[in-house]
């Protein structure tokens, strides 16, 4: 009787495990958007970005990139816009310059599984997806132009942004 019982007991503890109460690695999460960086006279060659820094509006830390053409930055699941201080030659006193931006876009959070949760795809806005500007009292800006490569970020395999400097 004993062993029937912890039998049945046993049965009812094992019963809430689900084969999706492992979240893999491989299972995709929520993307980062993608810039590649290009010269800004020609067109077509990717640029290295030197000692780049990104703060995030809002973050305790800050990215730091040093002799890249393409960087990730992650964006807020929980406002429908996230904004960054752009700093490039960040470690110069003399040659650092700052520009800010924001990127405007909608939020779809999608429902993976119960270990994982959710994830967010994000929309690029039509008409407004990416606001450049400077802090005051700077009016050179480093960014010369940005271009909307990919308005719907889904996944990290793309580039969405293009930066022109």
């Amino acid at each position: 009787m004993k062993r029937f019982l912890f039998l049945v007991v046993l049965l009812f503890l094992f019963q809430g495990c689900e084969k999706d109460d492992i979240c893999t690695p491989e299972t995709p999460t929520t993307p980062r958007l993608i810039i590649e960086f290009y010269d800004s006279v020609n067109t077509s060659v990717k640029k290295v970005v030197a000692n780049l820094k990104a703060e995030g509006e809002g973050a305790d830390t800050a990215l730091t990139f040093d002799l890249v053409s393409t960087i990730e930055l992650p964006l807020k699941t929980n406002e429908d816009f996230t904004q960054y201080k752009l700093t490039i030659n960040s470690t110069s006193a003399t040659e650092a310059n700052m520009d800010s931006i924001r990127i405007n876009y909608t939020r779809n959070d999608i429902y993976i599984s119960r270990a994982c949760g959710f994830k967010t795809n994000f929309d690029l806005n039509l008409f407004n997806p990416i606001e450049n500007s400077n802090p005051v009292g700077d009016t050179e800006f480093w960014i010369d132009t940005i271009e909307i490569i990919k308005n719907k970020i889904e996944t990290e395999e793309d580039v969405h942004i293009k930066m022109y400097f």
